[in-house]
């Protein structure tokens, strides 16, 4: 009896441990957010859609991926994000390479992840003007398996169709993180990635996603694809401001 009471005494000093690691890091973001007072925008999800296949799909397993350079996202999210931070921040102009940027391979989607080696770190600090802005902050292309474990793994913007015995279906995504780097120590101050919104029915994704169905009809799904650029767009346009605000950045 005596174990068990020592091993339920451990146990809650290792929760509280936690648990009061967990509301340091949050004081700490808060803290140096209180701190920011001009910010510049980094946005680099890129300019390519990807046409993909999962499941069963024999020997065709490939995809494809043509350029929506003509869509404008990077500066449609530059414009919506300016506009839902310039109540609190001062948002100055930043110049960069997106190709840059957007080449950037990262690992799957995490919620929250402070990575001291993040590589966007020394692009931040060497790659954008003007330098010494009190943050930056930076939105790029992420990462999911679906399905989780093992399964395909897509990216950035684009449409997965999935085909299996007992059911078949194409998602449209636009997947992207958004850090808040420090201007003038170039740490991390932290890292999210965009969620599932709360409409989205049977998600597939760990981000903004929707089914193709009656209701979004896909045509030739090239970059001259109305219906497909209207709904990517409408997946960032309801997105960005919802993981801005779980930043504490509004």
């Amino acid at each position: 009896m005596h174990d068990n009471v020592r091993c339920a005494s451990v146990a809650a000093v290792i929760v509280l441990a936690l648990s009061g690691g967990a509301s340091a890091m949050f004081e700490s973001r808060d803290t140096k957010l209180q701190a920011v007072k001009t910010v510049g925008i980094i946005s680099a999800i890129g300019d390519q859609f990807t046409l993909a296949r999962a499941g069963l799909t024999g020997l065709d397993n490939s995809s494809r991926s043509f350029t929506i350079s003509s869509w404008g996202l990077d500066d449609l999210i530059i414009q919506q994000a300016t506009a839902a931070l310039s109540g609190r921040f001062q948002v100055k102009p930043v110049s960069y390479q997106r190709a840059v940027f957007a080449s950037i391979e990262e690992s799957p989607i995490k919620a929250v992840e402070l990575v001291r080696g993040d590589p966007f770190k020394k692009l931040v600090k060497t790659e954008v003007s003007p330098q010494g802005l009190d943050a930056y902050i930076v939105i790029t292309k992420a990462q999911a398996n679906l399905g989780g474990g093992r399964g395909r793994k897509v990216e950035g913007i684009g449409l997965v169709t999935y085909r299996a015995v007992l059911e078949s279906y194409s998602q449209l995504y636009a997947l992207y993180e958004i850090r808040i780097v420090d201007g003038k120590t170039f740490d991390m101050i932290e890292k999210m990635a965009a969620a599932p919104l709360d409409n989205a029915a049977n998600v597939r994704l760990p981000g903004p996603s929707r089914l193709v169905d009656e209701n979004l009809s896909i045509g030739a799904g090239d970059a001259g694809d109305e219906n497909m650029h209207r709904a990517i767009v409408d997946l960032i346009v309801r997105s960005l401001p919802i993981t801005l605000s779980d930043m504490h950045l509004r």
